[in-house]
């Protein structure tokens, strides 16, 4: 293992899901060339074919994931780590919006069930999975992507609002309970960044969303990269139970 003090994560392995598109994509194919070894994970086994063929890197590996099943989170695990190694760190990237645009009194509640078993539930079993290999071994990062809509709430938006602002308290909770571990546990909360995600969204939204920016401008997809690269690093040794912000200067806490 490198020292604490670099940000050099080359031959580190890493495990990235939702990697078939947006963030998780971006994020995978961008650490395979930081010289990472990734496995990159998703239920889209043709987008994560595709993801491999355009990257054309032998460190990218490919693996099957389903947050709604808890055997498939684990199964992927213990694929990853008897194909590759030891995780060194986990980048989780999986969340799905769910129906948006609705008021409370108008939410389905079996929408509500889907997006907390993917966004949250999904979220604590991959963590479940990986962190007590990491303890043991006395060294390991966990970042989950959470949202600004975590931390704020955002109208029309409560099953995600309540799901990331779920997953940030797992993660404050989490963090302190393996604080003297050599694992750190955090999250990250962008504001809204283009992606596939941003497609489901109404010109209204979008408009509302990004004016709360005063950047005036949407996030992309690499300045989540370059943060998450830190993060995952032996650098980041400091920080645990944490949502860094990433945010255009929206979030002020």
């Amino acid at each position: 293992m490198k020292s604490r003090e670099t940000t050099d994560i080359s031959g580190h392995i890493i495990m990235v899901t939702g990697a078939a598109s947006g963030i998780g994509r971006r994020m995978a194919a961008r650490l395979a060339e930081k010289g990472v070894i990734v496995a990159a994970c998703d239920k889209n086994l043709a987008a994560l074919d595709a993801l491999k063929l355009e990257v054309g890197l032998a460190n990218l590996h490919t693996f099957e994931i389903d947050f709604l099943s808890d055997d498939s989170i684990y199964s992927c695990v213990n694929s990853i780590e008897s194909s590759l190694g030891d995780l060194q760190a986990v980048m989780n990237c999986v969340g799905i919006l769910g129906k948006n645009g609705m008021k409370v009194e108008e939410i389905e509640l079996d929408d509500f069930d889907l997006v907390y078993r993917i966004n949250l539930r999904g979220a604590l079993v991959l963590t479940k999975a990986t962190i007590k290999g990491m303890a043991d071994r006395g060294y390991g990062r966990i970042l989950h992507i959470a949202s600004i809509s975590g931390k704020e709430g955002n109208p029309l938006l409560v099953a995600y609002s309540a799901t990331k602002a779920g997953l940030i308290g797992m993660v404050k909770s989490i963090g302190k309970e393996y604080a003297t571990s050599g694992v750190t546990v955090n999250a990250m909360a962008p504001a809204l960044i283009q992606s596939p995600m941003t497609d489901s969204f109404s010109e209204a939204q979008l408009t509302s969303l990004k004016s709360k920016i005063p950047m005036d401008r949407l996030g992309n997809t690499d300045e989540v990269v370059d943060l998450a690269a830190w993060i995952l690093s032996p650098a980041c040794s400091f920080t645990t139970g944490f949502a860094f912000d990433l945010s255009g200067g929206r979030a002020t806490y």
